[in-house]
């Protein structure tokens, strides 16, 4: 495997450059400690400064050999998905595959925003000991399953501008010398928390009156780390009526300015509003609570 030309910073660098959590570097063969130091410095870079690019050689995947990269698993398979406040830890997972069996003292993963790694605008490093590669447990003959874990602190990691699509950087080697560097091992989203409010009024009312319902939509600020109004935002208004099981959408309603939503409906019978929002690309659906109108 070749060595790329630039690597940017000794261990003690990273840790102490790292903003958002200690980098971290695989043991082992020092070709895959040289291409995972430089991976963890650049997503350590990227975290301290949105949107310096970080110049380096060979950001295409490196494969020497059978070594293989699979089953890339980020968060369970599900959205990574973050409010203002509250942590979150999440792992991932790969198969490595060698013939001559996985070197467990390299594999290592590296989270990022951007086109590729080599510029990435934000970067996520593991939660471990800076000197720990990835926990790799040999499954079989040629067979190994490595996982990582990372927490984000969107206070301190995130900015609004990364939200949507991140890419898993990974790299793993076997016990014969070969190798295998995937700069997108895995695509995921991580998504701003949402937040969908109902009211409908007045309750109880009378049948063949209007009704008037109420909410709003935020989402999470990670600039401000506070819920902000999500705008022209096309959200349904629902209606189950009482002793039914299932929702029916009456209405499209856009939020405002500041994510209010409003509109009117004629009252029929007794049953329960809401309002429900699709999601995008950057941030999860959401339905609110739902609001029992009494007519008479």
């Amino acid at each position: 495997m070749r060595i790329r030309a630039t690597v940017v910073a000794s261990l003690g660098a990273l840790a102490l450059t790292a903003l958002v959590v200690p980098a971290a570097q695989a043991a082992g063969h020092s070709e895959v400690r040289a291409a995972a130091s430089q991976a963890a410095a650049q997503a350590s870079k990227a975290a301290s400064a949105k949107a310096t690019t970080f110049s380096a050689n060979g950001a295409a995947d490196d494969q020497q050999g059978d070594t293989a990269i699979s089953n890339v698993v980020v968060n369970g398979g599900k959205d990574v998905v973050l409010g203002t406040t509250n942590k979150a830890t999440i792992t991932v997972t790969f198969t490595a595959t060698d013939n001559s069996g996985i070197d467990t003292s390299t594999g290592y993963a590296v989270l990022y925003h951007g086109a590729d790694i080599d510029s990435s605008d934000l970067g996520l490093v593991p939660t471990q000991a800076v000197d720990d590669p990835a926990n790799c447990t040999t499954t079989g003959a040629t067979t190994a399953t490595c996982k990582m874990t990372y927490t984000i602190d969107p206070r301190a990691d995130l900015f609004n501008f990364a939200a949507g699509s991140w890419k898993t950087w990974a790299i793993v080697a076997g016990n014969d010398g070969d190798s295998s560097e995937k700069g997108n091992a895995k695509t995921f989203s991580l998504k701003r928390y949402s937040k969908l409010t109902t009211n409908a009024a007045p309750e109880p009312v009378k049948k063949g009156k209007t009704i008037t319902v109420t909410g709003s939509l935020t989402r999470a600020n990670w600039d401000t780390s506070k819920y902000m109004g999500y705008t022209k935002q096309p959200v349904k208004l629902q209606f189950k009526k009482k002793g039914a099981s299932t929702y029916s959408t009456v209405k499209t309603v856009t939020s405002s300015s500041t994510g209010g939503l409003k509109t009117t409906v004629t009252a029929a019978t007794d049953g329960y509003w809401r309002y429900s929002f699709a999601g995008t690309s950057t941030t999860p659906a959401v339905n609110s609570t739902s609001d029992f109108v009494d007519v008479q």
